[in-house]
C-alpha cells in the first residue's frame, strides 16, 4: 500500500492549482497558435499574453509593457544582470549579497571574468543587511544593487523599500530576486523603487518553464537572445503559451487570506518544534520570515538522516535549497548567518504551501519529534 506523501518542500516548487491547468490546457489542444502570427488562431494567442502580462504588472503596481516573460527566475536573474552589464560599459562594479541564489552568485562570478567588479555584503545571524554597509559600499561605479527578496533557505525578509530608497538617492540601478516572496508579501514597484524584479510561476503554485522580469521605462538592457524580436526585441523566441496562461492565472487566484492561513499555521509548526530540546531556528521571525517557511538546526544529529527517516513516512522535507542540492558544498547561506559546520550538517527546511493541513501538520511534528529522538539515542556526537 503506496504511503501518502505529506509534500513540505514548497520552496523547491509547489503543486499546480486545478484551476490554473484548467486555465492552461485549451492552449495545448484548441488554442495553439503562434503569438506572432497575424491571423485570428494567433491573436487569440496574442491576447492571452497580454491578458497574463496586464495580471501580473497590475499585481507589482507596473505598468503593462515593463513585463517581459522568460523561462524562469533563473533566466531573468541573468537577463538583468548580464544584460545591465554588457549594455553599459563604463560602470563595472555590483553590490550583492552572501546570501542570494546560486542564479546571482554564479552570474557575479562569471562577470569577474570580463572585468567586473563584485561586493557582497554580509548579513547578520537572522540574514539582515545592513543598510549602512550598502550605503558604504555603492562607489562612483556601482552599476546595479542586486538583493533577494524573501531568502529561499531561511525565508528572511529583506526591508525592500529602504534598500530602494537608498540607491535611488545614489542614482544606482536596483534589481531584487522575489521569486520565492512574490505574492507572499506586498510589492510595489513605484513606492519600494525597484527598477529590476525578477518572478516566477512554479513557486506559485504555476508551471514550471515560465518567469517574467519587470524592466522600468528607461533601463536599457542587452538582450541575451537574438531571433525574431519577441518581447519587444528583448527576449526573442516563440512565447510559451501555456506557461504564460498558467502564470498569469496563479497571480490572479493568489489571495492574502491563504497568506495568512499558511503564516499561522508556520508559527503554530515553529512553536511544535522549538519544543524539542535543542533545536534552533535559522532566520528571522514573525512578519520579517516567508509565510511558509522554516528552517531548523537539531544539535548533534545529521540534517541528511532527519530528512531519509521522514521521508520514511511519506513526510518530504529538504536539508538546503533544491538548485544546489546536488553540490556537495554547505549552505552559503547558514554558513552566512553564522552557523558551524555541524550547525549546517544539522539542518532541515520545512515549507508548507495552502495546501497543507493541521492534520498533516501535527503527523510531520510527532513523527518529527519521535525521529530526533531515535537519531540521537544513536548518535555518536550524543555520548
Amino acid at each position: 500500500m503506496k504511503t501518502k506523501i505529506i509534500y513540505l518542500d514548497n520552496a523547491a516548487t509547489t503543486r499546480v492549482d486545478e484551476r490554473v491547468l484548467n486555465e492552461m490546457l485549451p492552449y495545448f489542444s484548441e488554442k495553439y497558435g503562434n503569438a506572432s502570427s497575424v491571423h485570428m488562431v494567433g491573436q487569440e494567442a496574442r491576447e492571452a499574453i497580454e491578458k497574463a502580462r496586464k495580471i501580473i504588472a497590475k499585481s507589482i503596481n507596473a505598468e503593462t509593457e515593463e513585463i517581459i516573460f522568460t523561462s524562469g527566475g533563473t533566466e531573468s536573474n541573468n537577463f538583468a544582470l548580464k544584460g545591465l552589464f554588457f549594455e553599459n560599459k563604463d560602470k563595472r562594479h555590483i553590490v550583492t549579497t552572501k546570501i542570494e541564489h546560486a542564479s546571482i552568485l554564479e552570474i557575479c562570478k562569471w562577470l569577474e571574468k570580463y572585468n567586473g567588479k563584485i561586493g557582497c555584503l554580509n548579513v547578520n545571524k537572522e540574514g539582515f543587511i545592513n543598510t549602512r554597509d550598502l550605503e558604504n559600499s555603492i562607489q562612483k561605479d556601482t552599476l546595479v544593487v542586486s538583493v533577494i527578496h524573501g531568502n529561499n533557505e531561511i525565508g528572511t525578509i529583506q526591508n525592500i523599500e529602504e534598500i530602494g530608497r537608498i540607491c535611488r538617492s545614489k542614482g544606482v540601478i536596483f534589481h531584487i530576486d522575489a521569486c520565492q516572496s512574490y505574492t507572499k508579501t506586498k510589492i510595489d514597484v513605484k513606492k519600494q523603487k525597484i527598477d529590476l524584479l525578477t518572478l516566477n510561476a512554479h513557486k506559485i503554485h504555476g508551471p514550471k518553464g515560465v518567469g517574467a522580469l519587470f524592466i522600468r521605462k528607461g533601463i536599457k538592457l542587452m538582450p541575451l537572445l537574438h531571433g525574431g524580436g519577441h518581447e519587444r526585441n528583448l527576449r526573442s523566441g516563440t512565447e510559451n503559451i501555456p506557461g504564460i496562461v498558467g502564470f498569469g492565472k496563479a497571480v490572479e487566484i493568489a489571495s492574502l487570506s491563504d497568506v495568512k492561513r499558511i503564516s499561522k499555521l508556520r508559527g503554530y509548526i515553529i512553536k511544535k518544534i522549538l519544543e524539542i530540546p535543542n533545536t534552533k531556528l535559522n532566520g528571522s521571525t514573525g512578519e520579517k520570515r516567508l509565510c511558509n517557511n522554516i528552517n531548523v538546526s537539531f544539535r548533534n544529529i545529521e540534517g541528511e538522516a532527519i530528512s531519509t527517516s521522514l521521508e520514511m513516512h511519506g513526510i518530504i522535507v529538504s536539508t538546503g535549497s533544491a538548485c544546489a542540492s546536488h553540490k556537495l558544498e554547505k549552505s552559503h547561506v547558514l554558513r552566512a548567518v553564522g552557523l558551524s559546520d555541524l550547525e549546517i550538517n544539522s539542518s532541515i527546511r520545512i515549507s508548507i504551501s495552502k495546501y497543507t493541513t493541521k492534520k498533516e501538520a501535527d503527523y510531520f511534528i510527532a513523527k518529527l519529534k519521535e525521529t530526533v529522538k531515535n537519531l540521537r539515542q544513536i548518535s555518536p556526537f550524543n555520548k
